[in-house]
């Protein structure tokens, strides 16, 4: 079982920056490869980044491309999300999410969501 705890979140001007983190439990969590996606109000979930395992792979939505950047630290099973020039459409509740293989489509285990609000 793994569990997936995001924090960093926040309040932050349109240009500023955040860095969340995705902190998992369980010492498979090197095996999985993780993803982020976030939801805005009344809109439905968005796929935003995805690492494979071992962090020598990684996958942008266009819309976050070129500003967000997403790593891993297996020794501390702890995966970010860079967030640089933020835009008040960033505005959502972010989730980190574990998947079996970096191709996959469907997901193991997801985090409980950490506010980021973007102020224009």
């Amino acid at each position: 079982q793994v569990q997936l705890v995001e924090s960093g979140g926040g309040l932050v001007q349109a240009g500023g920056s955040l860095r969340l983190s995705c902190i998992a439990s369980g010492r498979t969590f090197r095996t999985y490869a993780m993803d982020w996606f976030r939801q805005a109000p009344g809109k439905e979930r968005e796929f935003v980044t995805a690492i494979n395992w071992s962090g020598s792979s990684t996958y942008y939505a266009d819309s976050v491309k070129g500003r967000f950047t997403i790593s891993r630290d297996g020794a501390k099973n702890t995966v970010y999300l860079q967030m640089d020039s933020l835009k008040p459409e960033d505005t959502a509740v972010y989730y980190c999410a574990a998947k079996d293989r970096y191709d996959a489509q469907e997901y193991r285990y997801w985090g409980q969501g950490t506010q980021v609000t973007v102020s224009s």
